[in-house]
């Protein structure tokens, strides 16, 4: 039987930007700008994670991110939005991106995810959290 892997991560989520392009000498380069906050977060998601194995086969990842609410939301509205689907920026596929990314010394190459689920929730706690899993498949 496979094992799995979980741990809840600290620190609001970040998705991974689209990288920009500029040109130097007539050739065109991309980058990401080095105070992004997707650098800090990436090394969260590795520093979390860093006794985990290699997986050598097809992986089954779970990701549920909780992202603060506004205080601009009255008390009535953020009752009413706990734990309620967050439907907003940044997309669910950009927040995985850069954690399968963080992920990268626990297998060979992220292709092996073979099952992925994202959730976005809404938290009332001042900070967000992620919660990751990871099952190995057979």
């Amino acid at each position: 039987m496979s094992e799995k892997y979980g741990i809840e991560i600290p620190g609001n989520p970040v998705a991974q930007p689209r990288h920009r392009v500029s040109a130097r000498g007539g050739f065109a380069r991309t980058y990401l700008p080095k105070k992004h906050p997707v650098h800090e977060y990436k090394r969260r998601v590795a520093e979390y994670t860093q006794d985990w194995p290699v997986f050598a086969g097809p992986v089954n990842v779970f990701i549920e991110v909780a992202f603060p609410m506004p205080q601009s939301w009255s008390r009535k509205k953020q009752q009413a939005m706990r734990e309620a689907w967050h439907t907003q920026k940044p997309d669910a596929d950009n927040v995985a991106k850069a954690i399968l990314d963080a992920l990268k010394d626990h297998w060979k190459d992220d292709a092996q995810v073979a099952r992925l689920t994202v959730d976005k929730r809404w938290t009332d706690c001042e900070q967000g959290h992620t919660w990751l899993e990871i099952l190995e498949l057979t």
